[in-house]
């Protein structure tokens, strides 16, 4: 924790209700700054905007529909009167099938929250943050991007788009104030596993050489240092939490 770290910033993070994504904002308003908690549970939002105090804001938003996220991103900017951090924390794991077995539906909704979420976040928070002359941008990407993981063909898919996606956008805003990064973790033990079969789990336990899982609060304090004036030389760049699993 680094006391004062985002004073008079302001942060929007998706997936917020819960998970990193919650950690992350309340990390963020500890550290100083004003934080919009967005969810597609807008009531679970709110609830984790209240546990925070007063610099925290609760607002319901679909990632994956861009005039719902868009008018999200429009509001807090509008309430704090700028924007000065995006986190993309949203994001679903889909089944855990065969590829043949993968609904076409199944597939298109991991990829209309993983990466379209992402890209529609960010295409509305890049014009704030080019106004004000200065952001931040970090998207949680997987492991699974990096490495695939089997039958999760979808997931693995869009979570490697979002690290295709941090890689081009941070070169395109490296003239720019703005840093864009991503983090990549092994498994989080958030609420997504309850999205996982037992074996799906085991799995990505066997992977890491550390022998556990990652802690909510060791991805955030990577997340909130990339979401800092601190990091002002990397941009474009894809950061490993995965106790070992990945070292490149």
């Amino acid at each position: 924790m680094t006391a004062g770290r985002f004073d008079g910033q302001a942060a929007l993070v998706t997936g917020a209700a819960t998970g990193i994504g919650y950690e992350v904002a309340r990390r963020i308003v500890e550290e100083g700054g004003s934080v919009a908690l967005v969810d597609i549970n807008g009531a679970r939002a709110q609830e984790s905007a209240a546990r925070l105090g007063g610099r925290a804001l609760g607002l319901a938003a679909d990632v994956a529909d861009e005039p719902s996220i868009a008018g999200a991103v429009a509001e807090a900017a509008g309430r704090f009167g700028r924007l000065d951090v995006l986190v993309n924390s949203a994001g679903i794991t889909g089944p855990n099938v065969p590829l043949e077995s993968y609904g076409a539906d199944d597939w298109r909704r991991v990829m209309d929250v993983n990466i379209n979420g992402t890209f529609f976040a960010c295409k509305a928070a890049v014009p704030v943050m080019r106004k004000g002359g200065y952001g931040r941008i970090v998207n949680i990407a997987s492991i699974a991007g990096k490495e695939g993981n089997p039958n999760a063909s979808a997931y693995s898919t869009s979570k490697a788009a979002v690290i295709g996606l941090t890689k081009s956008l941070g070169k395109e805003l490296a003239t720019t104030e703005i840093r864009v990064n991503a983090v990549t973790p092994a498994a989080v033990k958030t609420e997504i596993f309850a999205q996982m079969t037992q074996a799906h789990i085991d799995f990505m336990l066997s992977k890491i050489p550390v022998g556990r899982f990652g802690l909510v609060e060791e991805v955030a304090s990577l997340v909130c240092w990339l979401a800092s004036r601190e990091c002002s030389f990397s941009t474009g760049a894809v950061f490993d939490v995965s106790g070992g699993r990945a070292t490149y």
